[in-house]
């Protein structure tokens, strides 16, 4: 990253979310994660994009050729978004997608996608060159072994790239859990597709709720 570049938090109202390939064939071929942590980890972005109106872009590559259709689980999250269908690897390369971007009118794009080294590298490249800032969540995103996605998430650092979380996402998005509007669409979130709503769910089955001194809004 260039020395003194400065990348702030995303806002719900300075960013956008485009979600790559995130298809059977491509599952089929990761072998740097857990697939099904990947899953999780993807629709904490996805509800989390949706809680907060976060522009959505979705796009599949050789969807009825090859690839398979994006899996429900993010399709279900915004069933009025038709995935841009590509025969690019890189997604910037496909027209559609280029100008979808660039429709949300947003300079910040948070980017996760499978394969970490091509549909999502390749593109991330493409958007720094515009000017685009890219918050990538690498713990949504996977590769064919762990090498391959380290080293991919290791030059998209190089390139100015920002590595990012899920849970991140969400929270930087709520910021104050006293923002009642969103806490629990928050929470609600957590319990579903993190360890914590573990916790979470004995703190409000058997000890009633939030304790006053953890800081959280008592809409829980």
């Amino acid at each position: 990253m260039a020395t003194g570049t400065y990348h702030g938090m995303v806002t719900p109202s300075d960013c956008a979310l485009a979600l790559i390939d995130y298809q059977p064939a491509m599952f089929s071929g990761v072998h740097s994660h857990d697939r099904t942590v990947i899953v999780q980890n993807v629709q904490v972005i996805a509800k989390a994009a949706r809680l907060f109106n976060v522009p959505v872009i979705l796009s599949t590559v050789a969807a009825d050729s090859f690839s398979g259709a994006m899996i429900p689980e993010i399709g279900s999250i915004f069933p009025g978004v038709t995935p841009i269908d590509r025969t690019s690897i890189n997604a910037w390369l496909d027209g559609a997608f280029r100008i979808a971007v660039e429709r949300t009118g947003r300079k910040k794009i948070v980017l996760a996608g499978l394969w970490t080294e091509a549909c999502v590298l390749f593109p991330t490249l493409d958007l720094l060159k515009a000017g685009y800032e890219v918050y990538v969540p690498t713990d949504a995103c996977g590769d064919i072994s762990t090498e391959a996605h380290e080293r991919a998430v290791q030059r998209l650092v190089q390139a100015g790239a920002v590595p990012v979380t899920s849970l991140q996402f969400l929270f930087e998005l709520q910021q104050d859990w006293g923002r009642s509007a969103t806490y629990q669409g928050c929470m609600d979130i957590l319990l579903a597709h993190s360890p914590y709503g573990i916790e979470v769910r004995f703190v409000k089955e058997f000890l009633g709720g939030h304790g006053e001194g953890h800081g959280y809004a008592k809409a829980a």
